[in-house]
């Protein structure tokens, strides 16, 4: 009777709170092993029938980016107005060179597109005297040519001797030759003027090269953008194709993100996707899926996701409209797929 008794008597409080407390750590440990089996499988958790309808994709926000390089021209820099982080407008000068020698190019062509203009108003005058020439050449055969027919009708007659229609009928034939010389040399004429006429289409097609050339010692801003690195300084003597100045375009940015390869199913081209930022958070911001790269490669160490990343993933491209330019090269952000009512990606 006295062991049942011991049974039934009450515990004492500091063992029921010990009690107390190992439960609750059993509990929390079971929490954790549940918190950590959701994040590497997702199998059994309640919640995870609400995350499969909504893909999860980190990344950083990237800006269409414009290098800007000298084309064919080599010279030293004279001006270079903005420095990196100022905004600037398309069609603004960005950065300049000593176009001296380019400008020098333009005025020897100008010079040899007049000269030539003025060979070419020669030469249509040579044309004008030449058909003169022709017109009295012309004349001068009627002339010999009338004088033979009437000799040749003296001599039939006898009034005439043989000798003097002998000269008659040379002098005709000295007229025709010169005729045909004549009309020899206006054709020549014209075909001066022809050449002339090239010659200035030619020079013209210099003068133009030559102010293109002189167009290329400017550089001008592509469009509304921020100039994100300067790569020249002044007084730097540039060569085609030196990297000088880079200009971002922050009104229309992407995110770039990598999308695993079990979830390459779930989403397509063109897909409407929300992306948010830690730096204005609830706030979401509407893009597009615009690129899934072809071929999977491995995972970049600077990828985190929320998920357990996998050794291939595909890169993506989201396209944003930025125009308040709240989202920057470089910030973090996250990009929500909603894939509630795509089955055919599910």
């Amino acid at each position: 009777m006295t062991a049942k008794a011991s049974r039934n008597e009450p515990q004492p409080p500091g063992k029921r709170r010990l009690a107390l407390l190992v439960t609750l750590a059993v509990l929390a440990a079971l929490a954790v092993v549940a918190a950590v089996y959701h994040g590497r499988t997702g199998d059994w958790w309640p919640f995870r029938q609400q995350e499969r309808n909504q893909l999860l994709l980190s990344g950083n926000i990237e800006a269409h980016e414009s290098v800007l390089s000298f084309k064919t021209v080599q010279s030293r820099l004279v001006e270079l107005p903005f420095n990196e982080g100022q905004w600037v407008k398309a069609g603004t000068v960005l950065a300049r060179v000593d176009d001296a020698d380019y400008r020098q190019q333009v005025a020897i062509a100008e010079a040899s597109q007049a000269f030539q203009a003025r060979q070419v108003d020669a030469s249509r005058q040579s044309v004008v005297a030449a058909g003169k020439i022709v017109k009295a050449a012309e004349a001068e055969k009627a002339l010999r040519q009338a004088d033979l027919r009437r000799n040749a009708d003296l001599r039939r007659q006898g009034f005439l001797s043989a000798a003097a229609l002998d000269q008659t009928t040379s002098a005709y034939r000295q007229a025709s030759a010169a005729l045909e010389r004549d009309r020899a040399l206006a054709a020549f004429a014209e075909r001066n003027v022809r050449s002339a006429e090239a010659a200035v289409r030619n020079t013209e097609e210099a003068a133009r090269l030559a102010r293109i050339v002189l167009g290329y010692t400017t550089l001008v801003a592509p469009f509304d953008g921020v100039v994100t690195v300067r790569q020249a300084e002044l007084g730097e003597v540039v060569v085609p194709g030196t990297p000088v100045i880079t200009i971002a375009d922050l009104d229309h940015v992407w995110l770039r993100a990598y999308l695993n390869e079990p979830d390459l199913s779930r989403v397509r081209l063109g897909q409407e996707v929300a992306v948010t930022t830690d730096s204005y958070p609830g706030k979401r911001y509407r893009g597009r899926i615009s690129f899934i790269a072809s071929k999977a490669e491995f995972t970049p160490k600077s990828v985190e996701t929320h998920a357990e990343r996998v050794t291939l993933v595909y890169r993506v491209k989201i396209d944003l409209d930025n125009p308040t330019h709240e989202l920057v090269p470089g910030m973090p952000a996250d990009a929500h797929i909603d894939l509630q009512g795509d089955a055919g990606h599910d």
